[in-house]
Formats: structure tokens, C-alpha cells, sequence
């Protein structure tokens, strides 16, 4: 109990930091839950939750004790640079102020949904851009692909629900054209990018440009970010905080946004 409050009080102070009027402010969850049938990579192991304790002890009270096991890449995570780029920061070096900042959320949802491999274009972005102004210098771009409504059904979410290394190739999803990726940097020097499927680089890619790019300019990276059809185009608040695991290359992330009411 004393540590539920403690992150509660802990919630308060930072989203208050950022804007005094929290009180009227709208929290959405991005984050999918984690159980059995969490969505991982093909070539990866999948969440188990072993209960270790669970009903009244000799002394009379409840206990409940579970362990876990999971991938680092898989459900709503965090790819910290380290994971594409050997010079790269680990999930524990990761500054609070790439993960908790302005946002905005681009809706390619229509694009993707009629091409699974679409990859999304810097011609995106100034079409957004036109719409609702310039993306703000610091901002965490969020994208919106539309694949988040098969989730968790693996052969719409992802192509296939095959596993191992035969099915990679049978990926199909859409994701962020390296050039784009560059732009975003050099362009709106953002703080991070999220996306509403399981990589920010397309299903069927064999070099993962997107992911050595970014990683390279140590932006973090958040997949199978959950719930972007809640989210208004621009004008909301994104706390991002994945496990700190020390050296991590990513890990499981609680992510959430807030809207002014």
C-alpha cells in the first residue's frame, strides 16, 4: 500500500510540474496489458507469469507473489538506442526529458490500413503539418497505423502468427521510411517516436534503416503503443517510463498521455 501511494504522489508531482492545471486534465493508458497472449517477435519468448503465492498464509493474512519472465521486445516496450546502435545509451541512461514532454499523434491509419507495408514519408508529416502546424521542436511524435484494433490477434497484427525465424519474412505491417526518420531529427529535433505496430520499421525490412537512424541521434523508440484513437491530433502531454533495467537494450513500458479536458 505504501508504494501504490508513493507512485501515485510520485504521478502527481510530475504531471504537475508540467502543467498546473492537472486537475482538469484526461489520463489515457497507451499500454497493453501483459499476459499469455502479449504479442513478441517471432524469434522471441513470449510473457509467463508464474504464481508463486496466492490465498491466506498460516498467520491468517492474504499473500499474493508472482514472478515473471519476458523478452525485453514485445507488448508495449521501449527500444533504447543501445538496441541498434553499439554506442548507444542503455534503457537506464535514457534522460526523463526524452520520455515525458509534449506530443502530437499523426493518423495514417487510413494509408496503412489498405497497405500493409506502407511506410510512412516526410510527405506525411507536412501534410499533418499544414493542418495543425509545424511538429514542436522536443516533442514525442506518436504514429497511428490503425493496426492497434487486431491486437492481439497475431496474423492481422503482424502478418502471420507463425514463430521462428521462418516467419520474420512472412512479417507484413507498416512502419516510418528511414528518410523520414532523418527528417524528423534534423528537421523538428524530436525526443521520441512511438507507433501503433510491433516496429517503427516496416514488416518485410532486412536492414532496419529506421531503427539505426534514430538510434544512432539516441531517440528512444516505443512500439505497439496502444489506444492512439483517443488522442487528439496535437496539444497533450506523453509520460513515457519503461523498466530501468541497467544495460537494458528496452524493456516494458508504462505509457500515458494527458489531455486538457
Amino acid at each position: 500500500m505504501r508504494l501504490k501511494t508513493f507512485i501515485v504522489l510520485l504521478i502527481i508531482f510530475i504531471t504537475s510540474t508540467i502543467n498546473p492545471q492537472i486537475d482538469s486534465m484526461r489520463i489515457v493508458d497507451l499500454t497493453y496489458a501483459f499476459d499469455e497472449s502479449t504479442i513478441y517477435w517471432p524469434t522471441a519468448e513470449g510473457f509467463k507469469l508464474k504464481v508463486i503465492s496466492k490465498g491466506l498464509t498460516d498467520n491468517g493474512f492474504y499473500y499474493s507473489a508472482n514472478s515473471f519472465c519476458c523478452a525485453e521486445h514485445g507488448g508495449t516496450h521501449l527500444d533504447a538506442p543501445i538496441h541498434f546502435y553499439e554506442n548507444g545509451i542503455s534503457s537506464d541512461e535514457i534522460p526523463l526529458e526524452n520520455l515525458i514532454g509534449k506530443a502530437v499523434m499523426i493518423d495514417l491509419s487510413e494509408k496503412c490500413l489498405n497497405d500493409r507495408d506502407y511506410l510512412i514519408v516526410v510527405d506525411d508529416f507536412t501534410k499533418w503539418e499544414r493542418e495543425n502546424g509545424n511538429i514542436p521542436e522536443n516533442a514525442i511524435v506518436l504514429l497511428k497505423t490503425g493496426f492497434g484494433k487486431y491486437w492481439p490477434n497475431r496474423t492481422k497484427y503482424m502478418g502471420t502468427d507463425e514463430k521462428g525465424e521462418d516467419a520474420v519474412a512472412k512479417l507484413h505491417f507498416p512502419g516510418l521510411h528511414p528518410e523520414a526518420a532523418g527528417w524528423l531529427i534534423t528537421e523538428r529535433q524530436i525526443n521520441a517516436v512511438g507507433i501503433e505496430s510491433p516496429s517503427i520499421d516496416y514488416g518485410q525490412s532486412q536492414h532496419f534503416k529506421t531503427h539505426v537512424i534514430l538510434t544512432e541521434n539516441n531517440i528512444p523508440i516505443f512500439e505497439n503503443v496502444a489506444n492512439l484513437e483517443m488522442l487528439p491530433a496535437k496539444n497533450f502531454t506523453v509520460i513515457a517510463l519503461p523498466m530501468k533495467i541497467k544495460g537494458g537494450s528496452g524493456g516494458p513500458l508504462r505509457i500515458i498521455a494527458l489531455l486538457q479536458e
